[in-house]
């Protein structure tokens, strides 16, 4: 029996006469881009209207059918992904991200290339960068952590005819590169959400400090900024400032570095902040280790599983969800239809948010292993039930 989606999807295929296949249907029943009910509507209206205005309810039915959802036989296209860390637990559901997409698309899983978290970041991902040009790949989605390192190669390919997108970082503020469209996070602006969160639990005058694994990359310099910036607009100080406190680019080093500063300096603060993943997962136990929790209101960046335990445990008030999975579902998305298109159908600049975990709602984030969070590679439906939080 075929599986019921929705009254209106339904009305939609049975009016169409529409064949149940995965490319009709699959893309009507969920690919979390647009509302099929509202696409079915649509459907079924210009139908309706055709035929009102003379044409046959046959010859309709016959052309939505071939149009709908009917995406012509393509090449098999394999995109290009550059990171400035592949080994980064952080973009495990980036890349369930980009393989959910093509699978669903039919094209070839895109090469996940750039810099391991030991190698030289710009130069390893340019070498990346500029050999995908060479082969003439597709298309290209890659994060921009150097405000001027990719501006020539990108120009380079998009005047070769390769698209590009960027993801997860896109530059500086004042100098944002030269893709096509940005896909992730706006890194100030969530720094600054970050900074005016800390500070509501704060008093006016009270100090707080930021810690930074890579002063200085794009990635996360902006979250410091605006985050800095939003604390002493509340009245707070910060040491530091917005160079922070540098706990240094490998685990290694920031298991070190940030429970030491906060053993030494702890008593001086009330407030603390990280704006990588890493260091925020050392937030709850260093804090707890030094019998800070409760003096010091803390919060952060990402979804690590150290860091969802030490906010159902009180340790630490907050981190901030950007959506990894997004950064690799939608740049898939987007470079298909920018081919498909020839171009006409033009990536988006997309924000893929600024939600606030806490301890209302982290148990949403650990409770189900999913592969939007990385947590499993095994993809599952999950059911939601209740309020909606944004």
């Amino acid at each position: 029996m075929r599986k019921k989606i929705d009254p209106v999807v339904d009305e939609a295929i049975e009016t169409l006469n529409m064949k149940d296949g995965p490319s009709r249907r699959r893309l009507l029943e969920g690919a979390g881009l647009f509302s099929a009910t509202a696409a079915a509507s649509a459907l079924i209206a210009a139908c309706s209207s055709s035929t009102t205005s003379g044409a046959s309810p046959t010859s309709t039915a016959s052309a939505a059918k071939e149009a709908a959802g009917n995406f012509p036989t393509t090449p098999k296209w394999k995109f290009t992904f550059v990171n400035h860390v592949t080994d980064n637990a952080f973009f495990t559901p980036t890349q369930y991200g980009f393989q959910d997409a093509a699978a669903l698309l039919g094209i070839e899983t895109p090469a996940w290339t750039g810099a391991l978290s030991t190698q030289p970041t710009n130069s390893t991902m340019l070498s990346a960068f500029n050999a995908a040009v060479t082969a003439n790949s597709p298309g290209i989605a890659t994060t921009v952590v150097s405000a001027t390192a990719f501006t020539a190669p990108i120009n380079s390919a998009l005047q070769a005819g390769v698209p590009v997108v960027t993801y997860n970082a896109n530059g500086s503020v004042q100098n944002p590169t030269n893709g096509l469209a940005y896909i992730g996070q706006e890194l100030f602006i969530s720094g600054q959400a970050v900074g005016t969160r800390l500070a509501s639990l704060m008093t006016k005058g009270d100090t707080a400090v930021g810690f930074i694994s890579q002063p200085g990359a794009l990635n996360i310099q902006p979250r410091l900024d605006g985050a800095t910036q939003a604390l002493q607009a509340a009245g707070m100080k910060v040491l530091a400032g917005n160079k922070g406190i540098n706990t240094g680019a490998s685990a290694t080093q920031e298991a070190q570095v940030l429970p030491q500063y906060l053993q030494a300096n702890g008593s001086k603060i009330q407030g603390a902040f990280a704006v990588d993943g890493g260091d925020t997962a050392l937030l709850g136990t260093s804090l707890a280790k030094y019998n800070l929790v409760g003096k010091v209101h803390a919060g952060g960046f990402d979804l690590e599983p150290q860091t969802l335990t030490a906010i159902k445990a009180g340790q630490i008030d907050f981190t901030v969800d950007q959506q990894p999975y997004l950064q690799g579902f939608l740049p898939t998305v987007y470079l298909y239809l920018w081919q498909l298109s020839g171009g006409l159908v033009a990536p988006p600049e997309t924000n893929t948010g600024l939600k606030f975990v806490t301890k209302s709602n982290a148990d949403t984030y650990s409770s189900t292993p999913t592969r939007y969070e990385g947590s499993t590679s095994k993809q599952v439906y999950i059911k939601h039930t209740g309020p909606i939080s944004t």
